[in-house]
Parts: C-alpha cells; sequence; structure tokens
C-alpha cells in the first residue's frame, strides 16, 4: 500500500511538472493568431433585407482592413456569423453562443429593436465592445433616454427613433393639421408613437387626433385606416417595416383615403417599393440623408465604389445602376460604420482588452463614416443625429419613382 501511495505522489508530480512546462511553452489563449468578431442577425426570413445587408457590409469591411494588414498585424475573421431571423428567442441563443467564445474581441448585434432588446441587458453585462447596427430603441445605447448615462460597452449606428422622429415631428407640424398615426406593436413602434407625438408638440404641432398599432407581417390593415378615416386625419404618419408598409398603402387605395402617407425609413427600401408598386408616388419618408447628396461625401462616394465594386447592383443597390437607393444608409451602411469604428477602436486601443477597446472608441472624434462624420465621448455613444435626416418623397419620372428631397421641391 505505502509503495502504491508513494508511486501515486511520485506520478502526480511528475504529470503535474509535465503540465507546468507545457503550460509555459505553449502560446496563451488569450493571444489569438487573429481579430475575432461575433455577430447575430435576420440573414434569412421575411425582413433578412436588414440582416443580410449588414452581413455584406460587415464583410467589405473586413476584406478592406484585411487587404491593407490587418488590425496592427494580425488578420481579422468573422469567427462566428448567425441567422437569428430578426426573432427575438433566436438572438438570445445565438448571443449566448457568442459570449461563451472567450477569443470573440468585438460583437456586431442584432438588426431590430425586438431581438436586440432581448439581448442588450446580457451583451452589457458580458463587457466586450457591442456595435448596434439597426435597432433604432434609444434604450438600446441609453436605458434612461438618449442624453443620460450610456451603456458602457454599447455603441449606435442606427437612426435612433426619437432622433428621426424630431426631423419627422417638425415636417408634420409645418404642414398638417389633423395627424393620425399607425405603427408595429413593438417596442420600435410604441416607443416611436411616443417619440413622434413628443416631437410634433415641441416643433408647435397638435397632437395627432388618432393612433393604432399592427402586428408585424399584418397582411390587411382595414381596421387601421378605417379609423384614421373615421378621425378624418389629413396625413397618416407610419411607423415600420417596409413590407408591412405596402399593405398600409395598399389599403389606403382599396379604402379610398386619400391623404399623403408620410412614413419612417422602412418606406424608401426596395421591400416597399416592391409591395407598393406605382402607389409609391407621393408617399414620404424620412431617412439619413447621406446618400441623397449630390454630390455624396467622399466617404460615401468611396463606400458606394467599393460596394458596387464588390457586389454588384444587387438587391440592396435598387434598380437604378447609377445611383444606390437611400435605404442603403440604413440596411447596409450602418453596418459598415459599425465594423469600421470597432475596428479602429482596436487599432487605437492596440489591445483587445474590452475597456482599453472601449476608451478607445470614446476618443474618436470627426472620423468620416459613410453615413455621418462621427464623434464619440464617454457620455455620447450615438452616430446620428437629426441635422442628418432628411424627408424624401417619391416623385414620378417616366416609369420611375425616384426619391427626391422635400428641401430640394
Amino acid at each position: 500500500m505505502k509503495r502504491q501511495q508513494k508511486t501515486a505522489a511520485f506520478l502526480t508530480k511528475t504529470t503535474l511538472g509535465l503540465c507546468v512546462a507545457a503550460i509555459l511553452a505553449a502560446p496563451a489563449m488569450a493571444e489569438s493568431e487573429t481579430i475575432k468578431i461575433g455577430m447575430t442577425s435576420a440573414l434569412t426570413g421575411p425582413y433578412n433585407e436588414f440582416g443580410e445587408g449588414n452581413r455584406r457590409a460587415v464583410e467589405l469591411a473586413i476584406k478592406q482592413w484585411n487587404e491593407q494588414g490587418g488590425i496592427n498585424g494580425k488578420e481579422i475573421e468573422l469567427d462566428m456569423l448567425l441567422d437569428d431571423q430578426l426573432n427575438p428567442d433566436r438572438a438570445v441563443q445565438n448571443m449566448r453562443r457568442i459570449f461563451d467564445n472567450e477569443e470573440i474581441v468585438g460583437i456586431i448585434g442584432p438588426a431590430g429593436s425586438g431581438p436586440t432588446l432581448a439581448v442588450i441587458d446580457m451583451a452589457e453585462a458580458d463587457g466586450r465592445p457591442y456595435m448596434n447596427p439597426i435597432a433604432q430603441t434609444p434604450m438600446v445605447t441609453y436605458p434612461d433616454g438618449t442624453g443620460t448615462t450610456p451603456r458602457a460597452n454599447v455603441f449606435s449606428f442606427a437612426l435612433q427613433n426619437d432622433v428621426e422622429a424630431t426631423a419627422m415631428g417638425q415636417h408634420l407640424a409645418d404642414k398638417f393639421e389633423k395627424v393620425g398615426v399607425v405603427h408595429e406593436s413593438t417596442a420600435y413602434g410604441v416607443t416611436g408613437l411616443e417619440y413622434l407625438s413628443e416631437a410634433i408638440s415641441s416643433a408647435g404641432g397638435n397632437a395627432p387626433v388618432a393612433a393604432d398599432s399592427y402586428n408585424q407581417g399584418a397582411q390587411d390593415m382595414t381596421a387601421q385606416v378605417a379609423r384614421m378615416n373615421r378621425a378624418d386625419v389629413d396625413v397618416i404618419a407610419a411607423i415600420g417595416l417596409g413590407r408591412d408598409l405596402a399593405v398600409l398603402r395598399r389599403t389606403m387605395e382599396r379604402l379610398n383615403v386619400d391623404v399623403p402617407l408620410i412614413a419612417t425609413n422602412g418606406a424608401l427600401g426596395q421591400p416597399f417599393q416592391d409591395g407598393a408598386g406605382e402607389l409609391v408616388e407621393g408617399v414620404q419618408g424620412t431617412m439619413i440623408s447621406a446618400f441623397g447628396q449630390r454630390p455624396m461625401r467622399d466617404a460615401t462616394q468611396e463606400f458606394v465604389d467599393a460596394y458596387k465594386a464588390e457586389y454588384g447592383v444587387d438587391r440592396f443597390w435598387g434598380n437604378d445602376e447609377d445611383n444606390p437607393q437611400l435605404f442603403m444608409a440604413i440596411s447596409v451602411a450602418n453596418g459598415y460604420d459599425a465594423a469600421n469604428i470597432l475596428f479602429e477602436g482596436i487599432r487605437l486601443a492596440e489591445s483587445t482588452d474590452p475597456n482599453d477597446i472601449i476608451a478607445a472608441i470614446e476618443s474618436i472624434q470627426d472620423y468620416e463614416g459613410v453615413n455621418a462624420v462621427y464623434s464619440f465621448a464617454n457620455d455620447r455613444h450615438h452616430a446620428i443625429e437629426a441635422d442628418g435626416v432628411e424627408v424624401f418623397e417619391y416623385v414620378q419620372e417616366g416609369d420611375s419613382y425616384p426619391l427626391v428631397p422635400i428641401s430640394n421641391q
């Protein structure tokens, strides 16, 4: 028995010694050979125009950085790319997988407010830099509202719906007396109604005389449009995604409700145009103004050229071969800007430590992004302001319906 104990003790010491030697000889696990990024988004499903567009943008940004030598000599790798289909439950499952991968340095979040709000507390607790490309609800970045303390590791490149509401609210207050609002029933739609009502009031307009909601994916909005008609509105303001807004526009036509439709940015994309057809004429919508400027800023034009060279004239580009659609700003370009700011933060930090990267991003000033010129601070983690938003209108020109800034009419 004693001999067995001595043998066991010897083997234990020997094994421990070998293990220590192996650990000392092996490279540190924390130092990955690449800069690994994780991403979950709506790559498939009925609203994949957001997630798939962002995927293309992030992959384009990675390709460009790697062609220039990567970040401080290390290549960037999209190590985890997961599909949540804009479903909150799937987004939670995907994000848990990403968080479990300790080599992931930064995260690109989901493509909508529903899945983002489902994961954002987890992301904040995790602590790694989290880029929000699309989710418009301000509480994603500022739990207590814009202008309050941001989540330490969350940076937003979305057109926040309080910012968008400021531009839309001013326009509605200037032009209309009796505003009716139709909005989706998600957090994006509900908070959007609140922000829009406040913005109209702040601009000196009358409070909405009617409001009604619908569920995403609704195939008929007779009840909502009928309520607007009974309230005798002189404009319908809508908060939602492109396919649903096309249903709203067709329902208005069928019920002969002949008032202007002014919508959020979802109305300026291909899904709305495909669904509404020639009924797009006269519809107005708010959008980040970068793609509507002529000439474009240099950074915007460089992105446009690079995107077209990589992907061609695809559904995100739109039908006009010479001019990308405005929806590129929110379905593609914001993902590109989010990735570039993350990579720039890692470069400046010369570290993959989350706190170092976050501090580096907060130090970025006057960065020429595609959608805007970006400046961050420890109390400012959002990218787009109201002065970067404009109202556009579909105007018929022959057989086409280009979007024209209201300011140019």
